[in-house]
């Protein structure tokens, strides 16, 4: 379902731009899926549900305030209600899933802790626990619903802690750990290699990597992988072996396991769903 006419500024619960192929609208959410197959520039417009996005393809470019970013595949977006945002899709289009929070979840919510601030994560768990949540809308069956409630209400939990949170500052040179980890995701590290680059003792390397990241250096990297992945599964002519070599996988079949156990189906049937 496109919607071409022009449509209000604030969009009501479940109506977007772009097309719709599917669309579930349960208790706790309404989950929907966009495409986008052009380029095309989304006028400055708002919602009316607080909702979660996630970004499964192409080109995704947000004006939000005064900042504009470039949002890769498996960045998770929150939006609370009422803001309002641009959105450019690039020429190789977008493909992204929704999840609008219907207004009794949030107003359960505001009865514990404020609404979180609007923000954008890349390779954190709850970006993992959206592609799951993806994963059941793609393949709905019994008891799907149920799940679909825990884990929507295991996402604001996470992204209710995140506003509240008030930790100390990381030190500087995690910084620069984290800055390796992104650019030589393919290549073989080991722990003692890195604390010797930071010049610190592993056991204090993983004991702050964890503490700031909520998750190990090999979990940190295996996912950086699995967004790579994620991008070129949208390049129908690159075989899945390929793209687990390039991703530093050891083989196709262990980058099939570590990409399900990520993303909560297969790499074939994540590609299949971007057609």
């Amino acid at each position: 379902m496109a919607i071409k006419e022009a449509i209000p500024a604030n969009l009501a619960a479940g109506q977007f731009y772009g097309a719709v192929p599917e669309k579930r609208v349960v208790a706790s959410s309404i989950l929907t899926e966009i495409i986008h197959h052009d380029r095309f520039n989304l006028p400055e417009h708002s919602h009316e549900l607080a909702y979660f996005t996630l970004v499964l393809g192409g080109s995704y470019i947000e004006s939000f305030g005064r900042k504009t970013d470039e949002h890769a595949p498996m960045t998770l977006l929150w939006h609370r209600a009422g803001i309002f945002h641009k959105d450019r899709i690039g020429e190789s289009g977008a493909r992204c899933f929704t999840i609008e929070i219907q207004k009794s979840g949030m107003d359960s919510l505001e009865q514990l802790t404020k609404a979180p601030l609007d923000f954008a994560e890349i390779g954190t768990p709850l970006v993992w626990t959206a592609a799951r949540l993806f994963s059941e809308f793609k393949y709905w069956g019994d008891c799907s619903e149920l799940i679909v409630e825990g884990l929507t209400l295991e996402m604001l939990g996470h992204a209710a802690r995140r506003s509240s949170r008030i930790e100390r500052r990381p030190p500087k040179w995690l910084g620069t750990i984290v800055e390796r980890l992104e650019a030589d995701f393919s290549e073989r590290v080991s722990t003692s290699e890195l604390a010797e680059d930071a010049g610190v003792h592993p056991v204090h390397l993983a004991s702050v990597f964890r503490k700031f990241h909520g998750e190990t250096i090999g979990e940190h990297v295996q996912r950086r992988r699995v967004r790579h992945a994620s991008k070129l599964l949208g390049l129908p002519e690159m075989p899945l072996a390929d793209i687990a070599y390039a991703c530093g996988f050891s083989d196709q079949s262990h980058f099939t396991r570590i990409f399900k156990r990520c993303v909560g189906m297969t790499p074939g049937a994540f590609r299949t769903s971007l057609s």
